[in-house]
């Protein structure tokens, strides 16, 4: 493989796409996708996937490339990224990394244990105490005497983040924190290169409004009523999708369309703060500041030193 990859990473909404495109179209490349949830079919609204037009413009990988009835995690986006790499290089094109997903990316770049399977039935044991009336209850107080610092973190209503952190430490007997401190210090099994998009807050928050404005007019509904109904078959972590549960809730009479819509707006806002976070203490990434206005200066500038470094 290559020496180095070279990757737009960044929180969501922050424009990584536009940049990816434009580099690939000037050096000849192909992006590799690090989303979790562009891997699944029929939720192209939902993920934001690229449009036909845009995979007409640049080829893509790891694009619907997984069923919602499937499960998928970052071991097995590890396996399928690592042969599409390969064949990326193989015919001689540039592979560009593009997403917003962190534990894709460094499943995919780095030998982390955070990206090994998980122990299924411990998870289904947990899921099934989750369940009960004061399940989510239960469940942090065990966080809380294992990992106080998650428990701190993370509240009894967010069960899937609760169980998150229950499994990694059964799995190292760490805390979840520190257990993803030392895979940030892993050495990376692929080099790699990565930019993000650094946005003012409120100028970010903006474009948020505006994503999920646009997902609305392209028919996030429907889609997410079609998902509905085949939700029989679509696995847990296809439904953690933003927009999903919160319009599920509208269109089962629970909250109205605009409570459902500002709910949208307001995950959206917490994982951009999260995406954030997470690439702010990656080493291997260079922050680049943009109000929306130099977007081509900073293709170039990305560009001439991918020329540099290859």
């Amino acid at each position: 493989m290559q020496s180095v990859l070279f990757g737009i990473c960044g929180p969501t909404a922050s424009g990584k796409s536009a940049i990816a495109l434009a580099l690939c179209e000037e050096l000849g490349g192909e992006i590799l996708s690090a989303d979790s949830m562009q891997v699944y079919t029929g939720m192209d609204i939902l993920s934001a996937q690229p449009t036909q037009s845009e995979r007409q413009r640049v080829r893509h990988h790891m694009v619907a490339v997984a069923s919602p009835a499937q499960r998928f995690n970052a071991t097995m986006y590890r396996d399928e990224a690592t042969k599409a790499l390969e064949d990326i290089y193989k015919r001689g094109a540039l592979p560009v990394l593009c997403g917003g997903s962190g534990l894709y990316i460094d499943a995919l770049t780095k030998d982390i244990s955070m990206a090994s399977q998980a122990d299924l039935t411990y998870r289904e044991e947990l899921k099934r105490i989750a369940a009960l009336p004061e399940g989510p209850l239960l469940l942090h107080r065990e966080l809380m005497q294992k990992d106080p610092e998650s428990a701190r973190k993370y509240p009894p209503g967010d069960v899937r983040r609760v169980i998150r952190s229950l499994e990694i430490f059964a799995a190292t007997g760490k805390p979840r924190g520190e257990a993803e401190k030392q895979d940030a210090l892993r050495p990376d099994r692929i080099p790699c290169k990565l930019y993000a998009l650094k946005w003012d807050r409120a100028a970010l928050y903006q474009r948020i409004e505006h994503r999920v404005e646009e997902m609305l007019s392209m028919g996030l509904v429907e889609e997410v009523r079609r998902l509905m109904q085949s939700s029989a078959s679509v696995q847990e972590t296809a439904l953690q999708a933003i927009g999903f549960k919160e319009m599920r809730a509208h269109l089962l009479g629970e909250i109205s369309f605009d409570e459902a819509v500002d709910r949208i707006k307001q995950a959206t806002r917490r994982l951009a703060k999260r995406q954030e976070t997470w690439f702010k203490r990656d080493p291997r990434v260079t922050s680049l500041a943009t109000d929306g206005q130099n977007m081509d200066e900073i293709t170039r500038q990305i560009k001439s030193d991918i020329l540099s470094r290859r």
